[in-house]
């Protein structure tokens, strides 16, 4: 079984190369999200309640940005390091990313490969809209309102990240 929620329409916007994605404001579509697994929906419900009700905001962009991105495909949901992962094992087309918490901070975080070149791309476009933490994470303080159009460039960046490679080489 699967829930609805109404969320705002992501879709391709080539005339802004720096973003590609934009978020129509305006159109309010009803989509049908995964049901989150239960070891998933476990390793969230460990997150203070307004850590996991940002993460979870996470979770809805990072779904929605795939779907705006026909070459991602269908991501796969799952633990990795106990914390919740995003792959796109279908397509093979990104990095992962995982939704968690570093040492001593308070804030959300959103953790991506460390060898992968994402953290300095994302310091470069967004120098003063995110904390980071060395080329590992972007955090998210857990109130206020969530940077969706930077966050949309960032998540679509890590979702196609190897797309992106393959297409300099």
């Amino acid at each position: 079984m699967r829930q609805a929620f109404s969320r705002q329409a992501c879709r391709l916007d080539p005339a802004r190369s720096e973003n590609r994605l934009a978020i129509i404001e305006s159109e309010a579509v009803t989509a049908t999200e995964p049901l989150l697994p239960s070891e998933v929906r476990r390793a969230f419900d460990a997150f203070p309640v307004p850590m996991r009700k940002r993460l979870l905001q996470v979770r809805d962009l990072i779904f929605a940005t795939a779907a705006a991105h026909d070459e991602v495909g269908r991501l796969s949901e799952t633990l990795k390091w106990g914390e919740p992962a995003y792959l796109t094992e279908a397509s093979g087309s990104g990095s992962t990313i995982r939704l968690g918490r570093v040492k001593d901070s308070a804030h959300a975080a959103i953790l991506f490969n460390c060898k992968t070149t994402l953290i300095d791309t994302f310091r470069e476009r967004f120098p003063d809209r995110f904390e980071y933490r060395q080329t590992r994470a972007l955090l998210l303080p857990v109130a206020g309102k969530l940077p969706k159009q930077e966050l949309i460039v960032c998540l679509s960046l890590a979702l196609t990240y190897h797309l992106d490679r393959r297409g300099r080489k």
